[in-house]
């Protein structure tokens, strides 16, 4: 059982592919390449943390036929998109849980869509999307945007080796 993150799928975003540079054709070949790195990584047993922008104007009965085909444990924190529909409709869209705000993962990770504040004095670390293929030179952050992390779920357990390391533990 593992736990993975990732952030900014913009599935059915035809244009993200320009805003962002993104390597594919045409948005059926994005949503693809995105979609199978999902279904080669997540096992049925493992949770997948998605933080945020997950779908872009996508129907609520087209997108479940998505997820709920997808396997893991799925948690949603909303992202700036995502927060056009209610909780209740990505729930109803197959995700098991949704967080409308950023959460607090094992008392130590900031999971959020939007990056945080966080100071060399605060005991936390902020794992985020939203600023997609542009990475943080602060130690206390790490940005989980596809472009960032090859279109592939990270495994937390690598992300978090990288912080212990850097917190001398």
């Amino acid at each position: 059982m593992s736990v993975y993150l990732w952030s900014d799928l913009h599935l059915n975003h035809a244009k993200i592919i320009d805003y962002e540079h993104r390597p594919f054709e045409n948005v059926a070949a994005m949503n693809q390449a995105i979609l199978t790195a999902w279904r080669e990584t997540i096992q049925a047993q493992d949770t997948i943390i998605n933080l945020g922008d997950m779908a872009f104007k996508t129907s609520q009965s087209e997108l479940q036929k998505i997820v709920t085909n997808l396997p893991g444990h799925k948690i949603l924190v909303l992202g700036n998109h995502d927060r056009e529909k209610s909780v209740k409709w990505w729930q109803e869209v197959g995700f098991d849980e949704v967080y409308q705000y950023p959460i607090i993962y094992e008392g130590f990770y900031m999971l959020s869509h939007e990056s945080l504040y966080v100071g060399k004095e605060m005991p936390y670390v902020n794992i985020h999307g939203h600023t997609h293929g542009e990475s943080t030179d602060n130690p206390q952050k790490f940005n989980v945007s596809v472009e960032v992390i090859g279109y592939k779920p990270i495994l937390f357990d690598e992300i978090k080796a990288r912080f212990v390391e850097g917190l001398g533990e």
